[in-house]
């Protein structure tokens, strides 16, 4: 059964208000941001139109935080969510997550994405059956666009029925995912259309 708790963005009311302080952070596919609590990890962010509407996003989902320098262990995960999307592997499994504000069925969705490796692809069905309900997969999408984590949950690993790319709710959508696939060795890139041109 899914949970049904009230959340915002994939996370509940009281993981945001504990959240500490947020910082931007460049990578290959854009300038990422990233909020943390004592606990961990609260919020990545995944690139937007510009800096600016990053930096927004955060202050205006996290109205008790402001942007500051991460203390050490946010800093580190960010030096390596910065080489993964550099095309480096790393799993980032060890990297601590605020879970919170997270309910019990998106925690064992992102638990699941978190152990798919750099390169590797699961379908959103093979999610589903991995948590022992089969007919879970559209459940399994819904807690995937509302991950909070991207990135370190790599969402973007997980694809639709037959390999398609499937949604994807940061900005860009699926071509920011393929991107990302492309990045990591998953997907090769699409070749160019006329419309590329």
């Amino acid at each position: 059964m899914v949970d049904q708790q009230p959340s915002y963005a994939g996370w509940t009311q009281s993981a945001v208000a504990e959240a500490e302080g947020f910082a931007l952070f460049e990578t290959a596919i854009g300038t990422c941001g990233v909020a943390w609590s004592e606990r961990g990890i609260v919020r990545i962010l995944l690139p937007g139109e510009s800096d600016d509407a990053v930096r927004t996003r955060l202050a205006r989902e996290l109205p008790a935080s402001h942007e500051q320098e991460p203390p050490p262990a946010v800093a580190e995960a960010v030096v390596r969510m910065r080489a993964l999307m550099a095309g480096e592997q790393d799993d980032l499994a060890d990297v601590q997550l605020d879970w919170s504000g997270v309910s019990d069925f998106h925690r064992r969705v992102y638990e699941i994405a978190r152990a798919i490796e750099p390169g590797s692809t699961l379908t959103y069905g093979e999610v589903a059956h991995r948590l022992d309900d089969p007919g879970a997969a559209q459940a399994v999408g819904q807690a995937l666009g509302r991950n909070p984590f991207p990135i370190v949950v790599p969402c973007h690993r997980v694809l639709a029925a037959g390999g398609k790319s499937g949604g994807f709710s940061a900005p860009g959508g699926a071509k920011t995912k393929l991107r990302m696939l492309v990045i990591e060795g998953a997907r090769e890139p699409d070749p160019p259309t006329l419309f590329d041109v």
